[in-house]
């Protein structure tokens, strides 16, 4: 897609419906968000260019070289959030931006959302600005930032945007497209006109066709008076303290959480309404999951998987990362409280179809640097393609955040089998030598008794499948930590069946004649865990033999249910009191005890 003057004219384009404007490097890969979101609206018929890493210096020319687009200004702030993406738990600046040629800091401002909306909204003050990824999907709703120190309001106040498109974002971005564009094909009395006469969309008509009355499903929206609050009401739906209020009383900004959690994981949610001021902030229920024909769409769009060619010579460490990757599915059951990808992607899996994955996997066989082996057959959670409930009436009156925790829920159809399958036939592909899955695995679905002997076997299948064929020396698990009161507090099992799985996986191994190691992943810091608890992990991990090197300190990011703890100082769901290491020293001392084997 085009993102320059120049590449617009060889296509003939005077002027694009949609600009977007991204802070990652563009990478035309359905790994990438804005890769995605623009694929889908030309695949709608519509003209889309894009602006990666705009310079926000100076005179603004990266933002004035499209001029005004047709119909709205996007921002796509990026892969990950901004902030996460460029310092550690420590608040130190990370070694390189994996997603800026060459890994490059100064490619992207802190909260691009924010800067790039000011900047667009004071050159073009009537154009639409439609906000989505990550950075404003967690922002979406008051939240605590970690890099501040405060909670703020959602998103949509300090950028002056109109509309947040929150979660993955297909559904209600075509859905805008058809709405505005029908307003232009009817030439209807809200459309503004540019200098040459042409119709197009501005803040009046974008209103007129989205917001009110008619706004969209997954999309957040603030209204300048009390009348909708009161419709909102009658609509059933559900307020929430106000802004103000959970600065006041952070233990209301816990209860208020609940809520949000509850209401991102159900299949059936209430519309959320919160004040902010004298404006009140309204949350859409989302679309329903994507079915695996909507999905495989969105796979197969012509993506040409590569980074732009302004990048040739250039390292994007992310790129490098995925370009010989595929992901399976999209959503996680899992709910891990310190783990964003429910409040994003939602805990429903959706899942590719295995003839998408294989037209994909053909096409990186196609690379000319590809070599035979597939980097990672996976998604969120590697082991979670397929699965639902059995009875989907008892899903949709569900509102846990987790299908398998406490417990897995006897309703969950933990069958491995056509992931197996799926690995089979890629291995077959011509030109393929090896899979390998670099994706997180969940052990406690594959040491669980399903109470139905089939899907007993195929578990015990995947996990030989898993460990003979799709190992790269080393696999990635994810206890998190040893005590069990902190695993619940995380929403993770037991290490019991850490030990269970790693017994598996060495006598796997063995009678294999193969050389491997399991790479377990661990936490310091989270909420409810003090130094004691530090010294007990690093006393029962220190027999097992690990010199622990996949570790980290825990980091409070926007919408975790282990973030409002941690900033609260009550558990959401229970507003009982939880301690949590805040201070460097503290956090630093917790997290020294991973290094016992160092002087």
């Amino acid at each position: 897609m085009p993102t320059t003057r120049r590449e617009m004219e060889l296509r003939g384009w005077e002027r694009a419906d949609v600009i977007l404007f991204s802070g990652d490097a563009y990478v035309d890969h359905p790994s990438f968000g804005v890769a995605v979101i623009g694929r889908l609206l030309e695949a709608e018929g519509l003209r889309v260019a894009i602006v990666p890493q705009p310079d926000w210096h100076g005179d603004l020319r990266d933002f004035r070289r499209l001029g005004r687009p047709r119909l709205w200004f996007g921002i796509a702030p990026g892969c990950m959030d901004s902030m996460v993406n460029k310092y550690t738990a420590a608040r130190r600046l990370r070694s390189e931006d994996a997603y800026s040629p060459d890994g490059r800091h100064d490619m992207r401002p802190e909260y691009p959302t924010i800067v790039y909306s000011k900047i667009l909204r004071q050159l073009y003050p009537d154009v639409p600005i439609v906000l989505g990824g990550i950075e404003a999907s967690l922002r979406r709703l008051t939240h605590y930032d970690y890099w501040q120190d405060r909670f703020l309001p959602s998103i949509l106040v300090p950028s002056g945007a109109d509309l947040i498109v929150y979660g993955m974002g297909e559904k209600p971005t075509v859905e805008i497209a058809h709405r505005l564009t029908a307003l232009i094909d009817d030439y209807d009395p809200s459309l503004s006109y540019d200098e040459t006469g042409e119709a197009c969309i501005g803040r009046e008509a974008f209103a007129k066709a989205l917001l009110g009355e008619n706004q969209l499903p997954q999309t957040v929206a603030l209204y300048e008076s009390e009348e909708r609050r009161g419709k909102s009401e009658e609509l059933n739906s559900l307020v929430l303290y106000s802004h103000e209020e959970c600065i006041q009383d952070p233990r209301k900004q816990a209860e208020n959480f609940r809520h949000i959690e509850e209401e991102s994981n159900k299949m059936h949610a209430q519309t959320l309404v919160q004040q902010v001021g004298d404006r009140y902030l309204v949350v859409t229920p989302p679309y329903p999951p994507l079915t695996t024909e909507e999905l495989d769409h969105s796979f197969d769009l012509p993506y040409t998987r590569m980074p732009h060619p302004k990048y040739k010579g250039k390292r994007i460490p992310a790129y490098e990362m995925i370009r010989h990757s595929v992901c399976l599915h999209r959503g996680c059951f899992g709910g891990c409280a310190f783990c964003t990808i429910s409040a994003h992607q939602g805990k429903f899996i959706m899942n590719r179809s295995k003839e998408s994955i294989l037209r994909e996997v053909e096409a990186v066989t196609q690379m000319p640097d590809f070599r035979g082996y597939i980097s990672d057959l996976g998604g969120p959670s590697a082991n979670m393609y397929g699965m639902k409930g059995k009875d989907l009436s008892l899903c949709e009156r569900c509102k846990r955040p987790s299908c398998i925790h406490p417990r897995i829920c006897p309703n969950l159809n933990g069958d491995h089998q056509p992931l197996i399958d799926i690995y089979r036939a890629v291995d077959h592909l011509p030109g393929v030598k090896k899979s390998f899955i670099g994706s997180g695995v969940r052990y406690d679905l594959l040491l669980h008794d399903w109470q139905d002997e089939r899907l007993n076997r195929a578990a015990k299948e995947y996990t030989r499948e898993l460990i003979t064929h799709h190992v790269s020396g080393r696999l990635k698990v994810a206890p998190e930590h040893t005590e069990d009161h902190v695993l619940q507090l995380m929403r993770k099992p037991s290490f019991a069946q850490f030990h269970q799985f790693k017994a598996i996986f060495d006598n796997t191994c063995r009678h294999a004649g193969l050389r491997q190691q399991i790479i377990p992943y661990f936490i310091s810091s989270h909420p409810g865990c003090t130094e004691q608890d530090m010294a007990h992990l690093a006393e029962k991990v220190r027999p097992l033999g690990f010199h622990l090197e996949q570790v980290q300190d825990f980091t409070p990011t926007p919408m975790t249910v282990a973030t409002e703890t941690w900033a609260t100082g009550f558990h959401p769901y229970t507003l009982e009191r939880v301690f949590s290491a805040k201070s460097p020293e503290e956090k630093q001392r917790q997290r020294s005890y991973f290094f016992w084997d160092k002087k």
